[in-house]
């Protein structure tokens, strides 16, 4: 079973990385690309709270790594016009913390709460009655003298970000007002926003090799813009520091990057369902032995879009790869049904 305390070290970023995505990051709606239905109900529910001078309603945004969750928790304490706590899940660690960053929260501001899933289950139940009530009772003391105190707070919204909304609890899920799923973007979407970051590093890049950056960044903008950086690195050694679409596949080729997007873990996961065991299935546990990975790891990282693309497909026995699959490795044996069949699931 995957551990839900499980933090991957591919969605840990380093100083390098966050102050780059921080240069990145869009700050209103207006920049943000991707996501249309969501952002247009988020501008109605948003406008709406600010006509009538309340706190928007408690917000959830769930989705994979990388998508954009936490530059939309800002974007909408922004286009709010108020203040903005930061925090995650596994910082919280007793009431007194939780109490600590809600007491100091001004009226209708946003309180971000990163890997929400995360959270402690008794600081979880304090968590009920600020959402619902603003208040909240600390205990004072313990054993004989133990009383508590009941904390009355400012109405706030609180923002909470996850890649495994499942790990929620049915309380804590019901007491958001707004679900949002964050999807996968489409190249065309990751193309523009290739180009807004080239142009926030000064760096000239061709329409054709931002798409091809885009092609291959598995749908999601952190990678794109991961992606680039390096890109730019072999361009400035290589190639006068021009993004063009030769030095672009160069970079990528380099980097262990198909066409699909799958880089070494991805492929070595396809390779090993194939060859030590038939192409399945196999639980996900033995995978992740396997290959040398994290159980929770594969499940939230490098799963939802190999299932996506048609690579892999989850049974009740297991995990499989399909004849996409083998068709991208060139590996002989694919002993399934038609590919139609296994494309579509049937």
């Amino acid at each position: 079973m995957a551990n839900p305390n499980l933090q991957t070290d591919k969605n840990v970023l380093t100083p390098a990385e966050k102050e780059f995505e921080n240069t990145i990051r869009p700050t209103e709606i207006n920049d943000f690309s991707g996501q249309p239905a969501l952002i247009e109900n988020l501008r109605i529910f948003i406008k709406a709270a600010k006509i009538r001078g309340e706190a928007l309603d408690h917000v959830l945004f769930h989705g994979p790594p990388g998508l954009g969750k936490t530059t939309l928790s800002r974007i909408v304490a922004n286009e709010l016009g108020v203040n903005i706590r930061e925090t995650s899940g596994p910082v919280i660690e007793k009431p007194g913390d939780l109490a600590g960053l809600l007491t100091n929260l001004e009226k209708n501001d946003v309180l971000f709460i990163d890997e929400i899933h995360r959270l402690s289950t008794v600081v979880e139940e304090y968590l009920y009655a600020a959402m619902e009530d603003y208040k909240i009772d600390i205990m004072i003391d313990s054993g004989p003298n133990a009383r508590s105190i009941q904390l009355t707070l400012q109405p706030f919204t609180l923002i909470g970000a996850t890649t495994r909304s499942g790990l929620l609890t049915a309380p804590l899920l019901s007491r958001f007002g707004i679900k949002s799923r964050l999807q996968y973007y489409n190249a065309e979407t990751l193309q523009k926003i290739v180009i807004r970051s080239a142009g926030i590093l000064q760096t000239n890049i061709t329409a054709e090799a931002a798409m091809e950056i885009a092609g291959r960044s598995r749908g999601t903008p952190r990678i794109a813009n991961g992606l680039l950086r390096r890109v730019r690195d072999f361009a400035q050694v290589l190639n006068d520091g021009q993004i063009d679409i030769g030095i672009t596949q160069h970079a990528l080729r380099a980097l262990n990057v198909d066409e699909y997007g799958l880089d070494e873990m991805d492929n070595r996961i396809l390779s090993t369902i194939i060859e030590k065991f038939k192409g399945g299935p196999v639980g996900i546990t033995t995978i992740a032995t396997a290959v040398g990975e994290e159980p929770g790891t594969l499940e939230e990282v490098y799963e939802p879009f190999l299932i996506q693309e048609g690579f892999i497909q989850r049974t009740p026995r297991g995990r499989e790869v399909t004849y996409k699959a083998y068709e991208h490795l060139k590996k002989d044996g694919y002993k399934g049904g038609s590919q139609q069949n296994m494309l579509f699931g049937a």
